[in-house]
């Protein structure tokens, strides 16, 4: 493995492995360190100050281990990017992608769920009125941690998707403005109406890594600063993901 082009995947919890899932399908045997850091606050819920410290840590862990393209699929995490300190590493996440996805589909009228910190911030709000679309925007706080918690069908989730959606389903478009729902794509396209399209960035994301000078061959590496079993565990029931080893790190 070169030491110019190691790409890891950051997020709270296991969010990000919808990005993961389509990096292995598309690039292939591009070697994935993915770091999920569930031993700490939700990045959703910690101050602005507090999460900028936290990332800081998480890339200077990263540097240690030869990281050098760094992929934020928490969209709380990517409200903070430009002040990060990067130094040499390379740092995308998710809203850049998710907006310009949007922007391409011309949404007659757009919604957007995501959680707390992505909806106050006003970040997609900002984006979006630049490019003249205005944008609904619905807090959908339980849906992540019942999906981080391996709960992709249970009638409390339905019952969450239903409350949220009541007032934006007949949009024309919904952007997902977190990694964890697509894992209830299902759930959610019951909660609309039919011609409402739902936006998943995780592919518009994937298209800018593809273009990335990465390194191939080598093994994926997971990581949790959180308990190793539980990600196993909520991995399989969220994504059928069937990871066969995380080690938990402390950072």
């Amino acid at each position: 493995m070169t030491q110019n082009s190691y790409l890891a995947i950051v997020d709270w919890g296991i969010g990000g492995l919808g990005i993961h899932q389509l990096i292995k399908s598309r690039l292939g045997n591009v070697p994935v360190l993915y770091f999920s850091d569930t031993g700490v606050t939700p990045y959703g819920r910690m101050s602005r100050a507090e999460l900028i410290a936290r990332l800081n840590a998480v890339i200077d862990f990263l540097r240690s281990r030869g990281v050098t393209h760094v992929v934020f699929g928490c969209n709380a995490a990517s409200t903070v990017i430009p002040l990060l300190e990067s130094g040499d590493l390379k740092l995308e996440g998710i809203i850049e992608s998710a907006v310009r996805l949007t922007q391409r589909t011309q949404p007659r009228r757009l919604a957007l769920i995501g959680g707390r910190r992505t909806v106050l911030s006003g970040v997609y709000r900002r984006a979006l009125a630049k490019r003249g679309i205005n944008v609904e925007q619905r807090i959908a706080q339980p849906l992540s941690a019942l999906i981080e918690s391996g709960d992709v069908s249970s009638d409390t989730l339905r019952r969450q998707c239903q409350a949220i959606l009541a007032p934006i389903k007949n949009s024309s478009h919904i952007l997902l403005a977190c990694t964890h729902y697509p894992a209830v794509l299902p759930i959610l396209k019951e909660c609309v109406s039919p011609n409402t399209v739902l936006i998943d960035p995780a592919a518009e994301l994937v298209n800018k890594i593809k273009r990335w000078p990465l390194t191939r061959g080598g093994a994926d590496i997971f990581l949790t600063s959180g308990d190793p079993q539980k990600m196993k565990t909520a991995a399989f029931k969220a994504f059928g993901s069937k990871l066969k080893r995380v080690d938990q790190v402390t950072v």
